[in-house]
């Protein structure tokens, strides 16, 4: 077996960090793209007005998923193994409900994406009214780009889930930098950690 500082340990230090930056990433681009136009709607109203309907709009769910992604990478670089596994299926879990979602605006652009915006500009209610009103839709290039977002948010929880038994733990490393410490600053270290406990306990460590 390699030890943690070997090439294996390397591996699983690289991995731990890729995933951790792939689910800021996914997570930073989907709150991005909630804010930008994803859908122009053509209504007619005897003017032909084009509406923008943005992503927060087309894909309500976006936002918040998207949010919650940032919160799992931030959380992911100090979790324990059990916590590791949960946040990796959390993560698939997500990555796959975006990429439903966001794929079938992508390959069908329905007018159901763009009711609520439709509805907010004229009044009119309903998908079969809004269906009457709307004659076009045209799609800018953000959904796909979240769509590509979406895989990359699979990719990294299925890397979570392969690999996450193998991440070294916060407790590990400071175990290994305590034991390769010269004999002295382990010392000091050590009696830090215990003055640390006596505190914590209420306890006055210099009695």
């Amino acid at each position: 077996m390699n030890p943690p500082d070997g090439p294996s340990g390397k591996s699983t230090v690289r991995a731990r960090s890729l995933a951790v930056v792939l689910i800021l990433a996914a997570g930073a681009l989907g709150v991005i793209a909630s804010t930008q136009t994803w859908l122009s709607v053509t209504i007619e109203d005897g003017a032909r007005d084009l509406l923008p309907v943005s992503g927060a709009a087309a894909l309500p769910v976006l936002a918040p998923l998207s949010l919650t992604a940032l919160a799992l990478g931030a959380a992911l670089a100090i979790a324990g193994t059990v916590l590791r596994y949960i946040f990796g299926v959390l993560t698939v879990v997500i990555a796959v409900v975006l990429g439903i979602a966001t794929g079938t605006i992508v390959f069908t652009a329905p007018v159901s994406a763009v009711v609520s915006a439709v509805t907010e500009a004229t009044g009119i209610a309903g998908l079969e009214a809004v269906g009457d009103l709307v004659t076009a839709v045209s799609m800018t290039p953000w959904p796909p780009i979240t769509l590509a977002a979406c895989v990359v948010l699979l990719a990294a929880g299925a890397l979570i889930l392969a690999t996450a038994h193998r991440w070294p733990g916060a407790g590990r490393k400071y175990r290994t930098d305590l034991r390769d410490a010269p004999e002295g600053e382990s010392s000091r270290r050590a009696d830090a950690i215990d003055s640390w406990d006596d505190l914590s306990r209420g306890q006055d460590p210099t009695v």
